[in-house]
């Protein structure tokens, strides 16, 4: 089977997507991976993994029509020349775009990742209702004819329907996130000498940025061993992003380290004692805070749909209202007077990274639910005498195969 991926980002080809694209592979699927910005870094491996690569322009957060006319017109192209039997696209403009073209080029079956509902649907900062019930009304024709819609957590459905995104027959799946490789992030030793708080993501001010400076500005004026730091790319494009200028002020007012962002989180992650996250964007499921929680990191996070899927309030950290540095100071000060509580809800963390957001678990139930799998990989059958024609063995096999798929996405729904 031709598989075509629809990516708004080059990197997250292959640091968020990586491992689902060699599973295709693996499977003995041929895959084309499409994003807007060249990366040779990302082109190489992706040439080492057997999995093409093209490059489509899109202006990521741009509203330019004719810009977003064009990408459109790219896809449908592409899908008439490389004639994919699949379409999975990720992120807005790839699900929009890519899911109107899908439909006009007969693409025989298209899937959607819905990695979170963003900055449009959020409960913060809300955009003009114009604008929502555009990006409603393109969501809606984009995923009509989906065979799936595989979201985050546990609120984006019921968002979708409020929005008339998606009506109730639709297939929408619960997935554990992205996964994370608990190999490549395997739980390391606290710091011993001090408690340190890190923030990783993408410099925005909804994700928290002014709201931990404020809290560590608080924490540290009573604890002055404690340390802030701040991990993340600069958005020089988004309307809510911060810049290196907005960093050099924030740095010199409150006692915080900004750091440039970095393609390798681990050594951050293996030198803080707590990470936080306290994000008001509408989020799918962060995925750095389940990296953290596979090293073994407490997770303080804020009570919004996607940050508190993988956070068992007071067993592996701790949930705090959006847009409220003084409950956040509050909270992590816990950490600081009670650091017991740092190993012990640390090691909760690596138990549920492990348990349920294993990227191998979390990409056999995507390539289950969109037929992707190879036999090998499905469920043996049972040790039974079957019918001298075969049609036992046949019924048996289907039915294996089905109950698999059903038992993933139960397990997954019920985290």
């Amino acid at each position: 089977m031709k598989i075509l991926v629809l990516s708004s980002l080059a990197y997250s080809l292959t640091n968020f997507r990586g491992a689902l694209l060699r599973e295709m592979k693996a499977n003995g699927h041929r895959v084309l991976a499409v994003a807007p910005d060249r990366n040779d870094a990302v082109a190489a491996e992706l040439q080492r993994a057997g999995i093409g690569f093209r490059l489509i322009p899109m202006q990521r957060t741009g509203t330019s029509m004719v810009q977003d006319l064009r990408l459109f017109l790219a896809y449908l192209r592409v899908m008439i020349v490389e004639k994919p039997d699949l379409v999975l696209a990720y992120t807005q403009k790839p699900i929009i775009y890519g899911g109107i073209a899908a439909r006009l080029a007969c693409v025989p079956r298209s899937f959607v990742l819905m990695s979170g509902l963003g900055y449009v649907f959020s409960e913060h900062d809300r955009p003009s209702r114009t604008l929502r019930r555009l990006v409603s009304l393109m969501y809606r024709e984009a995923v009509l004819r989906a065979r799936a819609i595989f979201v985050f957590n546990a609120d984006d459905r019921a968002e979708m329907i409020k929005h008339g995104i998606v009506k109730l027959r639709h297939n929408v799946v619960q997935v554990a996130g992205s996964g994370v490789d608990v190999e490549h992030f395997a739980q390391v030793p606290l710091p011993r000498d001090r408690t340190r708080f890190l923030l990783i993501g993408r410099l925005m001010r909804d994700k928290g940025i002014y709201e931990f400076c404020e809290a560590a500005r608080q924490i540290k004026a009573a604890h002055p061993d404690s340390e802030f730091m701040v991990l993340g790319h600069y958005e020089h494009d988004n309307p809510t992003g911060i810049d290196e200028t907005e960093c050099l002020r924030l740095a010199q007012r409150y006692p915080v380290q900004f750091v440039p962002g970095t393609t390798d989180v681990r050594p951050y992650l293996a030198s803080c004692s707590v990470f936080v996250l306290p994000s008001y964007y509408r989020e799918g499921l962060p995925r750095t805070i389940i990296e953290a929680m596979a090293t073994g990191r407490p997770i303080v996070t804020t009570d919004m749909p996607g940050c508190r899927e993988p956070v068992i309030d007071g067993e592996n950290g701790f949930l705090v209202p959006p847009r409220n540095s003084d409950a956040l100071a509050a909270t992590l000060t816990r950490f600081i007077e009670t650091p017991g509580l740092i190993s012990q809800m640390g090691a909760r963390s690596r138990e549920l990274a492990v348990s349920t957001y294993d990227v191998r678990k979390v990409n056999h139930q995507l390539l289950d639910a969109m037929g992707l799998l190879v036999e090998r990989w499905k469920q043996p059958k049972p040790d039974v005498e079957l019918a001298s024609d075969g049609s036992d063995e046949r019924e048996l096999a289907v039915h294996g195969a089905t109950s698999l798929g059903a038992g993933l996405v139960s397990a997954a729904l019920a985290k």
